[in-house]
């Protein structure tokens, strides 16, 4: 079979070159894109699975950093959800480490219940490394029972693109430059047969991946899988988008501003810091958000905010026919938790567990879209929590406090609120920990804990809480400043370069 990719970007390029380098010699790839059309760029954010997709593609990962002018990510520091002068932080990796049969965020809720009010962050050592701007990926003190921090990248979506494409076409995807200006269906099936080049051109394919953004070309236009809206519980549908000048620290956390009518974004990156701010037009204009973003910048503007308009939502069926959807065309999930490019590499994974062999049935096409909705679900819900839970004063706040949101949101607030139980089902994307932050940094507690937090008893409770504290701060001491190891990577990495080019 022929897989035809349309459309370049981040997405297309991620599809092309997993599927390059997985099946490349097996079925031709071909990827069509336009220099004359524009990607929208968001996805320069990204959680720890991307070191999973960058792993089966075999990227190195100085070399990745180097290419798309990344930094270490260790969480997101959210200011201002909970009321205006308050922030949290959603680190990645563990928080604690569990005792016994039960999460150690029942120990942690054991203590505050006597009094004690050290914060969670201070038993999260990717929180306290993002606090003090350091970061390594090696454990500075192995062979503990905490081990390293979890970290993910903040890079150039566009670079990280470019790179993307250097290593599909080794692996033998051919690009074509072209606007489509047709798409082609057979009148039986209603499968796509071929999409038309301005210049008369046709390219032909047995599959074809729609990474054409918001447009849909395929998916939507072509397929007519319609779109499904979440905008009553998700109701930002602008943002507004310009880069800045770095500043020191270079700081490994992504930030979450929230401001009067939606919140601002900060991505930190080796050259610039992108930023942007995310809101509903029902209640702040344009011009307006425009002026809020330029106020807020830590460096000086690099050029003038660039509006997009979105609805929050996701497309009735990702996979239509012959036509699988990834990126924007198969919907939009803000960045809120960084999750856009997380959605491009899950729907890669199942399309790979799927692949048809001789034909497509409509079995795997069923199980596909049921993945990729519970996914779309589980995060919108998750996201939802973050608004649904502010406490802010704004009229646009006030509405979100105010709506009322899905059952399945209801029942997982409902039962931690009663005995701090999370629980994760399936191959839901965000684990009990990252509820438990996002939750309890929100200022949603539980009335009581677990009943086997008390076996210990009390003083026990406090040395093994203590000690979790003084070994993660242990830790964080041996750490370098963030910067200072982005700069000995890149200078490890240029040692190797010339040790390979200079005989012995």
């Amino acid at each position: 079979m022929k897989i035809v990719v349309v459309g370049g970007g981040s997405a297309g390029w991620m599809a092309a070159a997993a599927l390059g380098r997985i099946i490349g010699e097996q079925w031709p790839i071909e990827l069509v894109e336009s220099e004359q059309i524009g990607t929208v760029g968001v996805g320069e954010a990204t959680i720890p699975q991307i070191l999973l997709f960058n792993g089966v593609l075999g990227l190195d990962e100085a070399e990745f950093v180097r290419a798309t002018k990344g930094s270490f990510k260790l969480g997101i520091d959210f200011v201002g959800w909970g009321a205006p002068d308050e922030r949290y932080i959603h680190a990645f990796g563990l928080v604690g480490r569990d005792l016994g049969l039960i999460p150690f965020h029942h120990y942690w809720l054991q203590a505050r219940a006597r009094g004690d009010r050290t914060g969670l962050a201070e038993y999260s050592l990717s929180a306290m490394a993002a606090a003090s701007n350091v970061f390594m990926r090696e454990d500075p003190l192995p062979r503990t029972p905490i081990g390293a921090a979890n970290y993910a990248y903040h890079f150039d979506a566009s670079l990280y693109a470019a790179h993307l494409r250097d290593h599909a076409e080794k692996w033998g995807v051919k690009r074509l430059e072209g606007r489509i200006t047709d798409v082609g269906r057979d009148g039986e099936s209603g499968h796509v047969t071929h999409v038309e080049l301005e210049d008369g051109r046709r390219v032909a394919g047995d599959l074809f991946i729609d990474c054409s953004g918001f447009r849909a070309l395929l998916i939507g236009e072509a397929m007519g899988s319609a779109y499904v809206d979440w905008s009553q519980w998700l109701p930002c549908d602008r943002a507004q988008a310009v880069p800045c000048e770095s500043v020191e620290p270079l700081t490994p956390v992504t930030r979450a501003t929230a401001r009067e009518a939606g919140w601002q974004w900060r991505i930190p990156l080796q050259h610039r810091i992108g930023n942007g701010y995310v809101y509903c037009s029902d209640f702040i204009s344009d011009d307006a958000a425009a002026t809020t973003l330029l106020a807020n910048l830590d460096g000086k503007a690099l050029g003038e905010p660039r509006p997009l308009k979105f609805t929050a939502g996701r497309r009735q069926d990702f996979w239509r026919g012959n036509v699988v959807a990834l990126g924007l065309a198969s919907g939009f999930l803000e960045p809120l938790e960084s999750t856009s490019i997380h959605l491009v590499q899950s729907g890669i994974k199942h399309l790979v567990d799927l692949l048809p062999r001789d034909g497509i049935d409509p079995a795997d096409v069923a199980a596909y879209n049921a993945k990729l909705t519970f996914e779309y679900e589980k995060i919108r819900d998750f996201l939802i929590l973050h608004y649904w839970a502010n406490g802010r004063s704004e009229p646009f706040w006030k509405r979100c406090r105010e709506m009322e949101i899905p059952d399945t949101l209801v029942e997982k607030i409902e039962t931690f609120r009663s005995h701090g139980r999370i629980f994760r089902f399936n191959e839901e994307l965000f684990t009990e920990v990252a509820w438990l932050q996002v939750m309890v940094g929100q200022n949603i507690l539980p009335r009581s804990y677990h009943p086997l937090a008390d076996a210990p008893g009390d003083d026990n409770v406090d040395q093994y809480l203590a000690s979790i504290r003084e070994l993660i701060a242990a830790k964080v001491r041996r750490m370098p400043d963030h910067r200072d190891y982005l700069n000995r990577l890149s200078r490890t990495e240029a040692q190797q370069a010339v040790a390979t080019e200079v005989p012995a």
